[in-house]
């Protein structure tokens, strides 16, 4: 047993200096593409928002969308049924910001798609709002409903395309804790937990040819999204992002990564939710990148297996009378550098988000203390995934047989 941890151990221990030394690798990224000029690139923009019911601060972040620093833009929203809940607030926004041949700024439409059949139901309302999208458009957006970007994220999100390097660039999510408060840490744990179980995804990408897309903030060229045929990918997926990634991967395309258009976004699941949600998300990317999850599942089973097997060590010396120092200092030094690591995402987003630093800091124990339970969750997700391939999304149940085949679920089934 000794041995097993001695090697387990120092795996885990270079795993942990790199990932710090990455985590220094991405602040210095963020902040250089925070230096970076958006340029003059700003043609005209379709966004797509799907939507599906009611949720807390829905319409704040719907017009955060709407009131975007960009001169030239459509924001189709999209939904798959005409009694949606959220049918009333859309079509409210409609006629607050009307399309019209000569207006400027942001302009409003909805598209219903209908009921999908054998593929995602997001996947489905993105069809159908392509459809209605503004012929002239040069550059489509994709985003969620969940998220409230800040004024300039159109604008620097559409202006990084001038490079032609990147088919398509990204970003990605920072969840607040929601309801937490460092008052109330037991209580608002579930949230907390979702945000820091998120943060290291949003690290994870960066300057380098392995990023993926992310359906809440991807922007593509509407000319590059037709040449590689990013609707067959989406005929029969249920990720729309993963699926627009393998498009992209499989014509060559680089995505670029730009964590100056980190969306802000909140959740407050109760426990059986945030299990689900990161299932979720740990089953759809087995499905549709397995590489990616096979090396998250080795990562967080040498983690898991090396603190496991550290614990039981040091019970067994103390029941035998033998020294436990050196053990507990190994183990220490572990969580140590994950909490480092921390330390550095929450350093780079108060620079990334300063509208929302006063509270990252108030909750600084997020993304740095909760940063050893995370690898806990994730192997829990990794295990459920090793056997699951059926999920729960927005109500809708769905059996993933591979990027090319999802089967609805019916009630019963």
């Amino acid at each position: 047993m000794d041995a097993a941890f001695a090697i387990l151990i120092t795996l885990v221990f270079l795993q942990s200096l790199y990932a710090l030394w990455e985590g220094f690798r991405f602040l210095a990224y963020a902040r250089k593409r925070l230096g970076t000029e958006t340029g003059f690139y700003a043609p005209r923009v379709t966004v797509f928002c799907p939507c599906k019911g009611l949720e807390p601060g829905l319409e704040e972040n719907l017009l955060a969308l709407l009131r975007q620093d960009y001169h030239d833009y459509e924001v189709v929203f999209a939904i798959s049924a005409s009694t949606d809940a959220v049918r009333n607030l859309l079509d409210r926004l409609v006629a607050q910001f009307p399309a019209r041949p000569d207006s400027i700024g942001a302009r409003a439409r909805l598209a219903v798609a209908g009921r999908p059949e054998n593929r995602g139901e997001k996947v489905n309302n993105l069809l159908a709002a392509l459809e209605i999208a503004d012929a002239n458009t040069e550059v489509f957006v994709f985003t969620d409903s969940d998220g409230r970007p800040p004024r300039h994220w159109l604008q620097r999100l559409v202006g990084a395309l001038h490079d032609r390097r990147w088919a398509a660039v990204t970003t990605f999510r920072w969840l607040l804790p929601g309801s937490a408060r460092p008052d109330s840490i037991a209580a608002s744990l579930p949230a907390a937990l979702a945000s820091a179980w998120n943060a290291p995804i949003a690290t994870l990408l960066g300057g380098h040819s392995h990023n993926f897309c992310w359906g809440g903030g991807t922007a593509i060229r509407k000319e590059t999204f037709f040449a590689i045929q990013a609707i067959e990918y989406w005929k029969h997926a249920v990720s729309d992002d993963y699926a627009l990634t393998r498009a992209l991967k499989n014509a060559n395309g680089r995505i670029g990564y730009l964590p100056e258009c980190i969306v802000p976004s909140r959740q407050n699941p109760d426990w059986r939710q945030l299990l689900e949600w990161t299932t979720r998300q740990i089953i759809i990317t087995r499905v549709y990148a397995p590489r990616l999850w096979l090396l998250a599942a080795l990562s967080q089973l040498s983690y898991c297996g090396a603190v496991a097997l550290g614990v039981i060590l040091i019970l067994s010396n103390l029941l035998t009378g033998f020294g436990v120092l050196n053990l507990f200092v190994l183990l220490l030094l572990i969580e140590g550098l994950a909490i480092a690591k921390g330390a550095l995402r929450l350093v780079a987003m108060t620079e990334l988000l300063p509208a929302h630093k006063d509270e990252l800091l108030a909750y600084w124990w997020v993304p740095t203390l909760l940063a050893p339970l995370v690898p806990w969750i994730y192997l829990y997700n990794v295990v459920v995934s090793t056997f699951r391939r059926r999920i729960t999304w927005r109500g809708v149940r769905y059996l993933l047989h591979s990027p090319w085949r999802t089967t609805i679920l019916r009630p019963g089934q």
